[in-house]
């Protein structure tokens, strides 16, 4: 076969592109789900691990944010999302639910230290400066040091969310037909692995390229916004 054959073959035979245009959906709708669910938890899991006695000792919170991180960024994510398919979702067929679950708990314990890294970096002072207002810490964290630490993590964050993109690949072990898995089953149909894992390798690439760039102006922006 000629390579315009086997274009034609996996993408305008039957309307292939269609299948391929549901498995972008898919792919996209898990990770977004997943982003928002992973900046719920790794906000609340930043301000645990930042939380100590006044004696300056971990508290609770603290021990229980550093063992989730842990065991989070210790085992793989594919296992994660089979624990979740298998284990504590087994009764569930709902499989962008049970996705988004797991990359969103996932992506939660790397957001926390996004999170945590930026509140870190905006100089103590500006605590200090706060609580000499009258603020009482939490008001000062919220009003004053939190809103200096959102510059500092949409950057890392947006990365974040591209990273949590092409880690989708893997949710067709949970069933579910994403842009990677409607490749593979294209490719079973037309006895050709190239032009339809190609074809899939570039709609990654054009998605993420989308992101990057976009991800490149905010950062401008934001840049101009401190020179002012």
């Amino acid at each position: 076969m000629t390579l315009n054959e086997r274009f034609i073959a996996a993408f305008v035979t039957s309307d292939r592109w269609k299948l391929y245009l549901g498995g972008l959906g898919i792919t996209l709708e898990v990770a977004v789900f997943s982003a928002l669910l992973g900046l719920l938890i790794g906000n609340v899991l930043a301000l645990m691990k930042l939380s100590y006695k006044e004696d300056g000792k971990p508290t609770v919170f603290n021990y229980i944010a550093s063992v989730y991180i842990d065991v989070i960024r210790g085992t793989p994510s594919v296992l994660q999302l089979l624990i979740m398919w298998f284990i504590i979702m087994a009764s569930s067929n709902n499989g962008i639910l049970v996705a988004s679950l797991s990359f969103g708990i996932n992506s939660g314990a790397y957001v926390a230290e996004i999170v945590r890294g930026g509140i870190l970096a905006v100089d103590k002072g500006q605590m200090e400066a706060g609580r000499s207002l009258g603020l009482s810490k939490a008001a000062t964290m919220r009003y004053i040091v939190l809103p200096q630490a959102f510059k500092n993590v949409i950057p890392p964050l947006g990365n974040e969310f591209i990273t949590l993109i092409k880690e989708t690949a893997i949710v067709g072990y949970v069933s579910l037909a994403d842009l990677t898995r409607v490749a593979n089953q294209i490719a079973s149909r037309t006895y050709d692995a190239f032009m339809p894992l190609i074809g899939a390798a570039v709609i990654y690439f054009v998605i993420i390229k989308i992101l990057t760039i976009l991800l490149g102006k905010l950062e401008r922006r934001m840049r101009k916004s401190d020179n002012r």
